[in-house]
């Protein structure tokens, strides 16, 4: 198997030979529409950095035609009507690619957007890059020719998570399922139902709750308490997450947490003692890659200042695929053709530590390797000033960990 190469993170081995200067070349823009404020702001701060690790690269191995990448940022303000005031400004700014992770509703908002822009500006097309935004229907019935996801899904997570906590005796028989109340947490909780047979639980309770507006969840937590859950099932992430655990702490709370954002900073620290046993579905884990893995986990540690974790990692590979895309699409007239982009990035296919991944062109949904964890002592890479990290219990590659795609995906390509 080919081995992962931080050099490969931008191409740069590859691109180097490629690169010639012309007379007038307009650079590719690449535009992060991102929550960098308010109280969801640590989600958008960690895609910034891992989307400037990568750009940082592609431009020391030469920028794309001549000229450097050029990174432009948009505070979308944690809201869909924010991210579609930034959309405009990042349009009228000659933005090609606009990259987005934190929140689905965000990132319904923006394929949205970039679908109409695309439709009334015939040759100034964009294409999103979604790093995060998890919600089926962005690759069902909202897929688009125009949209690429870099990240998972819940059929995924959730399929990979019960698998590993049920070979680790770690899942118990009662399942509390516990979501936000829009369409990435409606899809979690339906992929938590729909486990239950091969997970061999009963889901003894399911909750929905508005998103990122609750402050305390101690009436939750009692909720939990009172189910006899064994295992609490839950999508939830930033604010959300970080406030639950807390209330967890606070209350006592016996119940094992199987997660897909467990890895978020700060999550251990809030949970201390009470998070060691709990689960995470991941897209990497320093443990679980070996030399690779501890060679960019190294690297990013020097060039960003702290270890890759929850949703940077991902990003790095999603924008290790875009390299190999630009990579891929000659300039014309000096300019980068945004659909000659997208048809290249259809086939991209780059090494990570943790295996192959590639995309799958019926509906630009990434095929990727997951990994679960528990909470440990005995893992390597210790977080949050902790004495605690994530051990791998279970290695899926992206063959393994893939659902097919969905039906209502009918995808629309130019010409």
């Amino acid at each position: 198997m080919k081995k992962f190469d931080l050099c490969t993170l931008a191409g740069a081995c590859a691109l180097a030979a490629l690169w010639t200067l012309p007379a007038a070349a307009d650079p590719v823009k690449i535009g992060l529409v991102e929550t960098l404020s308010g109280p969801q702001a640590s989600s958008g701060q960690a895609y910034r950095t891992a989307v400037r690790y990568v750009v940082d690269q592609i431009n020391a191995a030469g920028g794309w035609n001549g000229e450097p990448v050029q990174l432009l940022e948009y505070d979308n303000q944690g809201g869909p009507s924010g991210a579609a005031d930034k959309l405009r400004a990042a349009a009228a700014d000659g933005v090609h690619l606009i990259v987005q992770g934190a929140s689905s509703a965000i990132g319904g908002q923006i394929t949205e957007d970039v679908r109409k822009h695309n439709l009334r500006n015939p040759g100034k097309e964009m294409v999103y890059i979604n790093m995060g935004a998890e919600a089926l229907e962005l690759t069902g019935e909202k897929c688009s020719f125009y949209h690429f996801r870099f990240a998972s899904n819940a059929e995924v997570r959730t399929r990979a998570l019960v698998q590993g906590m049920k070979q680790a005796g770690a899942l118990g028989g009662k399942v509390y399922a516990i979501n936000q109340n829009y369409s990435w947490g409606q899809d979690m909780e339906r992929a938590i139902v729909a486990n239950a047979q091969a997970g061999g639980y009963t889901v003894v309770a399911k909750t929905l709750h508005d998103v990122n507006k609750i402050q305390d969840f101690a009436p939750y937590v009692s909720r939990i308490a009172a189910s006899g859950a064994d295992t609490v099932l839950t999508g939830n992430w930033s604010n959300d997450l970080l406030l639950l655990m807390k209330a967890s702490k606070a209350a006592g709370l016996k119940a094992r947490y199987g997660t897909v954002y467990l890895d978020q900073p700060g999550n251990l620290a809030n949970a201390g003692e009470l998070a060691l046993g709990n689960f995470v579905v991941h897209t990497f884990n320093a443990d679980a890659g070996g030399e690779d893995a501890a060679r960019f986990v190294a690297d990013y540690r020097a060039k960003t200042g702290a270890a890759p974790v929850f949703i940077e990692p991902q990003t790095v590979y999603g924008m290790m695929m875009v390299a190999d895309a630009l990579k891929r699409t000659k300039a014309k007239d000096g300019k980068l053709v945004v659909n000659d982009f997208a048809k290249a990035l259809e086939s991209a296919r780059i090494q990570t530590p943790m295996g192959e991944m590639s995309m799958r062109a019926e509906d630009h949904q990434a095929q990727m390797p997951m990994v679960v964890s528990v909470v440990s002592r005995d893992a390597t890479l210790k977080v949050d000033g902790t004495d605690m990290g994530f051990k791998s219990t279970l290695r899926l590659s992206a063959q393994q960990a893939a659902t097919p795609p969905q039906a209502s995906c009918q995808m629309k390509r130019p010409g």
